[in-house]
């Protein structure tokens, strides 16, 4: 696979502040990557030196091969940007905003077939007319994905693209943006809803105080986690045994959730103990760790 964004050493101060602290991984073209990490963790500030927005301390940054610095007119052409803000210009109308945007990138007249395909794929071509202050949040975040795409990027960067948006809504940009990745663009997420990142992508860098603390395959990066839980219903209302005390992370009347050690803690001497202490378990089911305890895990430590 070719590299479609590559981060070499990135470094970032804003006077005292160190926002990026060493920031190097690749994303490949036509991969659904995810850019995780908890709030001022450094994802909009590296975010925004791909764009051309910021320029790095420290370290390059070049899309599809080309530099976002010495090269920033062919980088920016193949790069997309849905911003987490929502950021519009009032005064004019959703096809105004569309065309005046792919005129900055020196496709204005013969990109209207295309403006229109947005339009109707993203189900705003009877609001084409209608001017940006009357649009809904929702509505308003459409816009954000069709001026993004209007230069046809071949990497769209999409930073908390759910934000605040319902679920019907959020449903639907998903589908939209697994088609673009299916049509071959490189997609990278940034996500607080970690269940989306998930379900969506194949590889995770996980960022924390300006350093890069995981990348990884989704798959790799689960099995990390050395516990998996399992759930109890129990046909008495009344607690576990003490020595599975320590083990328990939630309750409720007649059912338990245990955290179990895979290597230490074996699921046959678990049951064996709470049978022995006199509860009848009815039903139980084991579960393994998702992504956000993977990310809680490596997020609550401390950076060096």
């Amino acid at each position: 696979m070719n590299t479609a964004i590559q981060i070499a050493d990135v470094h970032k101060r804003y006077g005292q502040l160190q926002a990026l602290r060493g920031v190097s991984f690749d994303v490949k073209q036509g991969e659904f990557f995810g850019l995780l990490g908890p709030n001022g963790a450094g994802k909009s500030t590296l975010i925004n030196i791909m764009a051309g927005l910021v320029r790095a301390s420290q370290g390059e940054v070049s899309i599809m091969g080309h530099d976002v610095v010495r090269a920033y007119r062919q980088s920016r052409l193949a790069l997309g940007v849905v911003p987490q803000e929502l950021v519009y210009d009032p005064f004019f109308t959703v096809k105004e905003v569309l065309r005046l945007q792919a005129g900055y990138f020196g496709c204005g007249r013969e990109n209207k077939a295309w403006i229109d395909e947005l339009l109707e794929t993203l189900n705003l071509a009877d609001k084409a007319n209608a001017n940006m202050h009357d649009l809904s949040g929702g509505m308003k975040r459409r816009v954000l994905i069709a001026q993004a795409l209007v230069h046809k990027p071949e990497v769209v960067v999409l930073d908390e693209p759910t934000a605040g948006v319902d679920v019907e809504l959020r449903q639907a940009l998903w589908h939209f943006v697994c088609r673009l990745h299916n049509d071959g663009r490189t997609i990278v997420l940034t996500t607080h809803y970690l269940e989306e990142a998930e379900a969506l992508c194949e590889r995770i860098a996980i960022v924390n105080k300006g350093r890069l603390v995981a990348l990884d395959s989704k798959k790799a990066l689960l099995a990390r986690q050395p516990y998996r839980f399992i759930c109890l219903n129990v046909a008495e209302d009344k607690p576990l045994p003490s020595a599975l005390q320590e083990k328990v992370v939630s309750t409720e009347p007649h059912s338990f959730t245990l955290r179990l050690h895979k290597e230490q803690d074996r699921i046959g001497s678990v049951l064996e103990a709470i049978q022995k202490a006199g509860l009848t378990i009815t039903d139980f089911h084991t579960q393994e760790p998702s992504l956000e305890e993977v990310f809680m895990d490596l997020t609550r430590k401390e950076a060096p």
